[in-house]
C-alpha cells in the first residue's frame, strides 16, 4: 500500500509501515535536523517546505495518509492555544489533502491533552471536519508501556476510512478502560448524529487481554520530591516517565543507580554522564533509605545514599524507549537527538495499529 507521511519527523510512522511492506511515496518534514536524520535512515530526502505552501497536485496519489500533527498547541506542557495557535491549525493541512486526494485510510497521532482541550470542543471540531469530508473513524488512547517499551507515554490515535468502504475494526488495541470506551461511545454517537444516522447502543465495558505484559508492570519509582519537575530522580528499574523534547536544555530524566564497577559504568563516568556522589553532603537517611531532594542546578546541596549515583538518560536510551534501532538519530547534536526522540511517535505502537488495520 502506498502512503504519505506528514510532519514526518525522524520517520516513526514510516519505519513501522515499511516493516509491514508498505511504500512511502511522499514525506514532508520542515525541521532541518529531523530531515537530516530521516534522509540518513531512509536514503530519501523528505520535502522540507512548509506543508502550507505545498499544492495538492504536487503530492502523489496514495491510499493511506499518516501524521503526528504538531501537538504543542494541545499539550498540557504548552499554552494550549488550540486552533488559535498557528501550530494547531496545521490539522487543516491534513484535511485539505484528505479532501483533494481522497485516500482510503488515515492514521493520526497527538497528545492525550487534545481530548480535553477547550472542554472537548477542539476534538469535536476535528471530528466534525473529518465527518464532513466523508470519513468515518475510531480512536483510542494508547500507552507505549503496553507495547514492548518501558515508557509511560499516552497518545491518542485516530484511524479513519472513507465512508462506504469496508470499515476496519482496529480498536480497542492493547489496554482499554471503561472511561475511554464511554468517551469513544460518545464520539461514535456524535459521528452518527452529524451523518443524520440514528444512534445505536454500544457497550462501554470492553475488556481485552493485554498482549504486551503492560498490566502489573510497575511505573518507575520517583526517588525524590523536588520543587520543579525537571529535577526529579527516578529509580533505574520500571517504566520511564514520558520523554519530552528537552527544550531549554539539560532536562533529561535523572536516574539513580547503584554504584557498579562495570565497563558500562566506567564508560558513563568518563563521559561525565554519571555523577560521583561521594563528595556530597551526607544527611541522615530516612526510613526508606532514599535520597533527599536532588536538583540539577545545585547538586552540592543535595544528597544520595552511600553507594548510589545519578545520571541522565542517554540519546541511545531515548531511541530504545521509542522503539527505534540504536543510533537512529546519530549524526546530529545530542540536543537535537533528544528533541527528535521526544517529538517522535513510538514505533511499536504504530506497527501494532497498522497490523490490525490490514488484518480486517
Amino acid at each position: 500500500m502506498k502512503f504519505i507521511s506528514l510532519f514526518a519527523g525522524v520517520g516513526g510512522f514510516d519505519l513501522a509501515l515499511e516493516r509491514l511492506g508498505h511504500e512511502c511515496v511522499y514525506a514532508n518534514e520542515w525541521d532541518k535536523y529531523s530531515a537530516i536524520t530521516y534522509e540518513k535512515n531512509f536514503k530519501r530526502k523528505p520535502d522540507t517546505r512548509d506543508i502550507r505552501t505545498v499544492g495538492v497536485d504536487e503530492i502523489p496519489d496514495h491510499e493511506l495518509l499518516v501524521g503526528g500533527f504538531p501537538c504543542q498547541a494541545f499539550s498540557i506542557a504548552g499554552k494550549r492555544g488550540g486552533f488559535s495557535d498557528t501550530r494547531g491549525t496545521l490539522f487543516f493541512e491534513i484535511s485539505r489533502i484528505l479532501n483533494n486526494k481522497r485516500p482510503r485510510y488515515f492514521l493520526l497521532e497527538n497528545v492525550k491533552g487534545l481530548l480535553s482541550h477547550d472542554n472537548g470542543k477542539t476534538i469535536q471540531t476535528i471530528f466534525r471536519v473529518l465527518t464532513n469530508l466523508g470519513y468515518e473513524f475510531e480512536w483510542q488512547v494508547l500507552n507505549s508501556k503496553n507495547f514492548g517499551v518501558p515508557q509511560n507515554r499516552e497518545r491518542v490515535f485516530i484511524v479513519g476510512h472513507l465512508r462506504g468502504t469496508n470499515r476496519p475494526k482496529v480498536f480497542p488495541v492493547g489496554e482499554s478502560s471503561k472511561q475511554l470506551n464511554e468517551i469513544q461511545s460518545a464520539s461514535d454517537r456524535e459521528q452518527k448524529r452529524l451523518q443524520g444516522r440514528p444512534e445505536e447502543t454500544q457497550s462501554d465495558n470492553v475488556s481485552i487481554k493485554n498482549r504486551w505484559g503492560g498490566q502489573g508492570r510497575p511505573d518507575i519509582k520517583q526517588m525524590n520530591n523536588p520543587k520543579h519537575s525537571n529535577d526529579r530522580v527516578y529509580a533505574e528499574k520500571g517504566i520511564s516517565p514520558t520523554l519530552n523534547t528537552m527544550q531549554g536544555g539539560r532536562r533529561q530524566p535523572f536516574v539513580a543507580l547503584t554504584e557498579r564497577r562495570t565497563e558500562e559504568a566506567k564508560h558513563l563516568r568518563r563521559l561525565g554522564i554519571v555523577k560521583d556522589t561521594r563528595s556530597l553532603k551526607k544527611l541522615t537517611p530516612r526510613e526508606d533509605d532514599l535520597a533527599n531532594t536532588v536538583t540539577t542546578g545545585d547538586i552540592k546541596n543535595s544528597s544520595l545514599t552511600n553507594g548510589m549515583r545519578i545520571r541522565r538518560l542517554t540519546p541511545l536510551e531515548y531511541e530504545r524507549l521509542q522503539g527505534f534501532p540504536d543510533n537512529w538519530s546519530a549524526g546530529v547534536s545530542d540536543t537535537q537527538r533528544y528533541k527528535q526522540m521526544g517529538n517522535a511517535v513510538t514505533v511499536n505502537v504504530v506497527y501494532e495499529i497498522a497490523k490490525h488495520l490490514w488484518e480486517n
